[in-house]
């Protein structure tokens, strides 16, 4: 049975422990049982005796690099057998070292985060550009905290895409809370008549789509898809959609909205195609609630991408 490793990187005081006390922990797919926590570093932020007890948490503080080595994780494995093993790793070590370590045969990756602090991120671009890419090159999710009014999330979202299109940002004000994106957080023009989604942005098309439609009325969109029509779905119907991945390879879902089409040789079941679809917002059957509905323009048989999974947002 695969025992899931979690790997959550920044610089000292990013957000490591919140965001692994506050979202990664209170994740559907944690599984009940002890978790075995190695802590690189510690910052304001503290894991108190009375949390640990309450989530089933064997903390090990972890001084040196050379102390995560496969014997380490050996004898973790042998007297704990955790049910998961979440890594706050430091900000300042080799995350390649870390992902290539040679852990116990059932310990497998589920996830790689960053935290960055919002604060200090024109800091780091300016004065540790490469030491900060290298941890966020290999995260599948980066949270930038603490954003006040100057963060510039366009250019950092844009310099991160370039080295890793998969990652998904979320942007966090100074109240904690979720920043919405804004039209120029978006990597198209939504302002344009025909949007081009690249590959790796369904995600982020998908998520904005559906929470403001609006933006997206009466324009024609081309994005690469997987076409899909599920059992019970009526004729003249299909899904053009991706397999999304929220956080961690456990919660992969296809994902897409109803696509209305005129003939049904137009598309493939689980085939690939480059579609062009004009987006509507309107009810699919009569009473149903308003949601994104799309209408097929064009579609072209495609190559199966080299990589499946899309990020959401």
């Amino acid at each position: 049975m695969t025992t899931p490793v979690y790997i959550c990187t920044g610089f000292l005081d990013s957000g490591k422990t919140t965001f692994v006390k506050d979202t990664l922990m209170k994740q559907d797919w944690i599984e009940e049982g002890p978790t075995l926590l190695l802590l690189c570093e510690e910052g304001e932020e503290e894991y108190t005796e009375e949390y640990l007890d309450e989530n089933g948490m064997f903390l090990f503080q972890i001084e040196e690099r050379e102390q995560l080595n496969p014997d380490f994780f050996r004898n973790c494995e042998r007297i704990y057998h955790p049910c998961q093993i979440v890594i706050e790793y430091n900000g300042m070590w080799e995350l390649k070292e870390i992902l290539d370590e040679d852990f116990p045969e059932n310990w497998e990756i589920q996830g790689v985060y960053s935290t960055v602090n919002g604060e200090t991120l024109d800091i780091y671009l300016k004065n540790m550009r490469n030491m900060l890419m290298n941890h966020l090159i290999a995260s599948e999710l980066i949270v930038v905290n603490r954003c006040g009014e100057g963060t510039n999330r366009s250019a950092f979202r844009r310099a991160v895409k370039i080295q890793n299109p998969m990652a998904q940002l979320l942007f966090e004000g100074t109240d904690g809370n979720i920043i919405p994106q804004t039209e120029e957080d978006l990597p198209y023009d939504v302002k344009a008549d025909r949007i081009e989604v690249e590959d790796m942005d369904f995600g982020i098309w998908y998520v904005d789509a559906y929470e403001r439609p609006q933006r997206y009325i009466d324009k024609e969109i081309t994005f690469l898809s997987q076409t899909f029509r599920p059992k019970g779905m009526p004729q003249g119907l299909m899904i053009p959609g991706r397999q999304i991945m929220a956080c961690c390879a456990e919660d992969i879902r296809f994902y897409g909205y109803p696509c209305k089409v005129e003939k049904e040789s137009y598309f493939e079941q689980r085939g690939w195609a480059r579609v062009t679809v004009r987006f509507a917002y309107e009810s699919v059957r009569h009473f149903a609630p308003k949601q994104p509905i799309l209408y097929l323009l064009k579609i072209q048989k495609a190559e199966r991408p080299e990589n499946e999974v899309v990020f959401l947002g």
